[in-house]
């Protein structure tokens, strides 16, 4: 099993060649047979001396970067009071409110001055609806315990 034995398959078939050594330059690729190339077109720059830098032309670009700084609007985001509503009167309001709210965050954070005065008025009738209903809900509770406290 140390030596296998092979056999050919086709008569015709060439026996294997050991590869010829690697002819290419290991810089590049292989240049075609009566190639020679020519002067080079542009020398590197760490290759120049002061006065030969100061001759070749500098190609500047032509784009101009303008950073902006994003101003943040400052619209009340009435995150509290949604908690409030959300914990103590009307859950389902409260929760809406309280979203409506952190978007209002989000926007001012962005500089969006519309979304978040669009947002931050959401939140504040949200919230307002859900401290009435829970308001309602709490007077309609008193009022059938007194009631029931008569009869």
């Amino acid at each position: 099993m140390s030596h296998p034995k092979y056999t050919k398959i086709e008569d015709n078939a060439p026996d294997a060649e050991d590869p010829p050594p690697y002819s290419n330059p290991p810089d590049g690729p292989a240049l075609p047979m009566g190639y020679r190339p020519g002067p080079p077109q542009y020398q590197p720059y760490h290759n120049l001396s002061g006065a030969e830098i100061n001759n070749k032309p500098v190609v500047q670009s032509s784009q101009t970067i303008v950073i902006t700084r994003v101003q943040s609007t400052d619209e009340p985001d009435y995150l509290a009071y949604s908690i409030f509503t959300m914990l103590c009167c009307c859950l389902p309001l409260g929760v809406a409110a309280l979203v409506y709210s952190i978007q209002t965050q989000e926007a001012n954070r962005v500089g969006n001055r519309i979304a978040a005065r669009r947002n931050s008025r959401l939140a504040r009738i949200l919230a307002h609806t859900a401290l009435g209903i829970g308001l309602g809900l709490l007077a309609l509770y008193i009022t059938f315990y007194v009631l029931k406290l008569t009869h």
